[in-house]
């Protein structure tokens, strides 16, 4: 009988999770799919029936996705948006990864400000730093598309370094030590030995900043403005004067720029655990 009251407790136990998990799912994909919903209807509608389904009526077919890439020249933007991720999290991973490592192998007192600085570097908020960021960008000519990678590497390389250093801890000595007596040297040992041991994390870093970099729209404002659009500052531009919005058109951009970041996740979402479990618990 306790056996029975016990599986009883634990089927109960294991369909609550169930359910609590199905809400949260549903919290998080209801968003998405009224945006997805909306960007098929007809502008006038979106306000007045925003949760409901298209109808004869209300279905506006692909004419909300012609006028935005039209309006807000979805393309170019979406090219800059591309390069900046792109390279930034090239940057990012590269350089981070070299800093990690060596700060997990050199233990002196000023590797271990080093590490302590980039960590404090995480819990400063960006408002605090933005204006001074911005002018200081502007005066050494960073204000362009190749100048913001710099600066994201900058905002970047906190987490991501605690979470190489953390992981570099742990990678034997051995395996780099037989690669020095093969004749590798530092450079030739990080790049055969050391970094693909370090491949989890590094698909973490790359997943965690490609979100956050594709979907950023203040730093990209105030350091390249509008000169070179990325998704989110098009996207902005929809907001006409005195309120005037094209919500189909705005749903239907909204959209375009979720489909990527969305695959690229998905692609590479079986390492995430890994990687912070190893890059973060374990440092």
């Amino acid at each position: 009988m306790a056996n029975i009251s016990f599986s009883r407790r634990k089927s109960a136990r294991s369909w609550g999770i169930t359910i609590g998990v199905g809400l949260v799912c549903i919290a998080f994909l209801l968003p998405i799919l009224i945006v997805l919903m909306n960007s098929f209807k007809g502008r006038l509608y979106i306000s007045d029936q925003p949760f409901a389904l298209p109808n004869a009526q209300t279905f506006a077919g692909l004419d909300n996705y012609v006028n935005g890439i039209r309006i807000t020249g979805f393309f170019s933007a979406f090219g800059y948006s591309l390069f900046i991720t792109v390279a930034s999290v090239a940057l990012i991973v590269l350089f981070t990864a070299m800093t990690g490592w060596y700060l997990a192998r050199v233990n002196t007192r000023l590797m271990k400000f080093i590490y302590f600085l980039l960590v404090f570097s995480m819990v400063v908020p960006f408002q605090m730093v933005m204006y001074t960021m911005s002018k200081t960008a502007n005066i050494l000519h960073l204000d362009n598309p190749i100048g913001i990678l710099l600066i994201y590497l900058g905002f970047g390389a906190g987490l991501s370094t605690f979470m190489f250093t953390g992981f570099a801890r742990y990678v034997p000595m051995e395996i780099e030590e037989a690669a020095h007596i093969d004749g590798c040297g530092p450079v030739r040992t990080f790049f055969c030995v050391v970094f693909p041991v370090l491949k989890p994390t590094a698909i973490t870093v790359a997943i965690l900043n490609a979100m956050w970099i594709w979907n950023d729209y203040l730093l990209p404002y105030l350091v390249i403005g509008t000169k070179y659009k990325t998704i989110p500052i098009a996207v902005q531009y929809l907001h006409g004067q005195y309120g005037n919005r094209d919500m189909g058109a705005i749903m239907a951009m909204l959209v375009l720029a979720i489909i990527p970041i969305v695959i690229f996740y998905f692609c590479c979402q079986k390492h995430i655990i890994k990687g912070v479990i190893a890059g973060a618990v374990k440092g």
